[in-house]
């Protein structure tokens, strides 16, 4: 009788645990226990290369809401980032957003600075004020190529000019 009841408690315990996997896994993948009522914003982006749908949105360093949808506007092609963010933030109409790296090849995400204007941002609104993210390949490539360059000019500037003693 002592065996079958250990048996049990220990298939409760392991249902248990199970559950709480499965819960995790559920509200980490929705992106819920960022917490709490949120509201949603937009933003242009020249470039929003390397941001993905459910990246995290942060004010000052701390985690304060994620991105909701990514989307190309028709009319210039430009990048429509829509993100939502903590209700308990009321973010000014003058705010900045920017996509930042972590770390030097990192995941992306969007940083916003808050302005200095009275009034809110209301939900729905647009963040006029951005910019776009660095193309850390781009860069690379421009600079090892603009050396290339230089030093091929170089080398037919020389064979061109005539050496005078």
């Amino acid at each position: 009788m002592k065996q079958t009841k250990l048996e049990f408690l220990v298939g409760s315990f392991v249902l248990l645990g199970l559950a709480a996997i499965v819960y995790l896994t559920v509200k980490l993948g929705s992106g819920s226990l960022v917490g709490g009522d949120t509201y949603s914003l937009e933003a242009r982006f020249d470039n929003a290369s390397g941001l993905n749908v459910g990246g995290s949105v942060h004010v000052a360093g701390v985690p304060a809401g994620r991105v909701e949808g990514i989307r190309v506007d028709p009319k210039d092609y430009s990048a429509i980032v829509t993100i939502s963010v903590l209700s308990g933030l009321n973010l000014p109409t003058d705010s900045m957003a920017s996509i930042k790296t972590t770390g030097l090849i990192g995941d992306k995400y969007i940083s916003l600075a808050p302005g200095a204007d009275e009034t809110s941002l209301k939900p729905g609104e647009r963040i006029t004020m951005t910019e776009s993210s660095v193309d850390i390949e781009s860069l690379i490539g421009k600079m090892a190529f603009g050396s290339v360059d230089k030093e091929k000019d170089s080398t037919t500037n020389n064979a061109a000019k005539p050496l005078t003693p």
